[in-house]
């Protein structure tokens, strides 16, 4: 069983630059160069952010992205569209749009990527709940034990209507990682998430309180620990109970 697997490339795509200046952390806003204006009308704010980190991430690993498999993780996936729709369901008066609805399943970013990059290698969409980066992660290495090679990893959610669940989607956030069993051009390696010893208590309440309303922000001990280069423990979720990696630069 392999011991450790290789991060070729982060990037991270967050509309809201404030959001990041207090942890220093580098991101993007949304590329609206990288999906032709007449499919970017029908997309969403979560395809669009998840779309701008996997390709900067793809683009800082040199993969080819049109026969790079992937795992799309998304806590709500497209919930605005979904909401949108629910509330319209109410009235029989008023048509559902095909396009809303082709719109609103949980795989429908995995679908635009694939799309936009000519690829069908296989695409897997996780949502599980505080666990979702964790369970990506966990994907992609279930699939790279099977057949080393590479993986491209999006984590992602959009602004959610707050009337759902608050505070989950206050923020909009997405990152994206090429994650490969090959050491060439890594800049740092991770064990298999495993579930610890941790409390909530232990983890810094900055980066909860974040998480509490970005819940891809689950992300961002990974992405300091690589950006400082500071090998230790990394959390991958806020809630009991805590899974955590060993990174090492």
């Amino acid at each position: 069983m392999m011991k450790q697997l290789f991060i070729k490339s982060a990037a991270v795509c967050c509309p809201e630059v404030a959001l990041l200046a207090a942890l220093d952390l580098r991101s993007s806003d949304i590329d609206k160069s990288l999906i032709p204006a007449g499919m970017r009308r029908r997309t969403s704010m979560t395809t669009r952010m998840a779309i701008t980190a996997a390709k900067h991430a793809c683009t800082q690993a040199n993969s080819d992205t049109q026969n790079l498999a992937s795992v799309f993780a998304s806590l709500g996936g497209e919930i605005q569209v979904t909401d949108a729709l629910c509330r319209l369901l109410p009235d029989e008066n008023e048509l559902l749009s095909p396009t809303q609805f082709h719109n609103s399943v949980h795989n429908t970013t995995a679908g635009y990527w694939g799309i936009l990059n000519k690829c069908q290698a296989p695409t897997t969409a996780i949502a599980a709940a505080d666990d979702t980066f964790a369970m990506g992660l966990i994907e992609v290495w279930a699939q790279l034990q099977q057949e080393p090679g590479e993986r491209l990893l999006v984590c992602y959610d959009e602004l959610w209507p707050q009337y759902l669940a608050p505070p989950i989607g206050q923020s909009a956030f997405a990152c994206a990682f090429v994650l490969s069993t090959e050491t060439d051009q890594s800049i740092g390696a991770i064990t298999m998430p495993q579930v610890s010893q941790l409390k909530q208590q232990d983890l810094k309440v900055d980066w909860v309180k974040l998480t509490e309303s970005a819940p891809a922000a689950a992300v961002i001990p990974l992405l300091l620990a690589l950006q400082d280069k500071q090998s230790g423990l990394v959390p991958l979720n806020i809630k009991a109970p805590i899974w955590t990696s060993q990174f090492e630069v």
